[in-house]
């Protein structure tokens, strides 16, 4: 059953608005997530709601940006059926576990996350818009990236479109925008998967998340469009301060 939390129309916007940020950056960058799941928490929705509404809002971001790339020839379905089967595997018993816990020890080591999230960000290592040599073969990358980040993805999930980018283009050697777009649909079949268990468990915040939903879905057209004109260069940046002012700001107020 769905939890009713009172929300003012104040903040109802305000996160409308945090959804189209979240749905363009996540679709140049990923980590619209590392956005809008501490924003959720911020206003008061609880750990399972808040991650159960964040999922719902996301998919029909990136199915956005998917099918923008797909259609102007930047993803290879194909080529990526080995992890997307492991990536919808490890999504699934990621979210079964993320149920299982209590929400006191979610909300204990979320903020902890989170600043981790911010700091491979901003260490994670140079990438260019040149294809290099890959480092992994495709049959290694598709259980270890596809599942492992899948299983990340069903648990706890801000970052994981960054890390599956990061992966393509360190461990496949895909040029950026490549590595963005392919991304794409690890992320969709994630949220998916975990959006249904969430789905069954009751815990979409219903009226808020098909809103940010339309919201996401306009700013991540916008998005994938500039990353297909201009790249991703100055994004990440920004994921980095606003993740760890959110990380901060649930210590300091827990």
């Amino acid at each position: 059953m769905e939890r009713k939390i009172e929300l003012s129309l104040e903040v109802f916007f305000g996160l409308t608005l945090v959804a189209f940020i979240a749905g363009f950056i996540s679709s140049i960058a990923g980590a619209g997530g590392a956005i809008v799941l501490p924003v959720l928490l911020w206003v008061g929705l609880p750990p399972l709601n808040a991650l159960a509404t964040n999922k719902f809002q996301s998919v029909f971001g990136t199915l956005s940006s998917t099918i923008n790339f797909f259609r102007k020839g930047y993803i290879d379905l194909p080529a990526l059926i080995p992890a997307l089967s492991y990536a919808f595997i490890g999504s699934l018993l990621g979210t079964y576990f993320v149920q299982q816990m209590s929400t006191d020890f979610l909300s204990l080591i979320m903020p902890y996350l989170l600043i981790l999230l911010a700091l491979y960000m901003l260490f994670s290592p140079t990438i260019t818009d040149e294809n290099l040599p890959a480092k992994m073969p495709a049959k290694v990358f598709a259980p270890v990236i596809g599942g492992g980040i899948g299983l990340y993805g069903g648990f706890f999930g801000p970052g994981m479109g960054s890390f599956f980018a990061v992966a393509f283009a360190s461990l496949q050697g895909f040029n950026m925008r490549k590595a963005t777009a392919f991304t794409k649909p690890l992320v969709l079949i994630v949220n998916t998967t975990s959006m249904f268990i969430f789905l069954l468990g009751g815990h979409i915040i219903w009226g808020l998340a098909i809103t940010m939903a339309l919201s996401q879905i306009v700013g991540a057209r916008l998005g994938s469009n500039l990353v297909i004109s201009r790249g991703t260069t100055l994004i990440k940046p920004t994921i980095v301060l606003m993740t760890l002012i959110i990380a901060i700001k649930l210590l300091i107020e827990r």
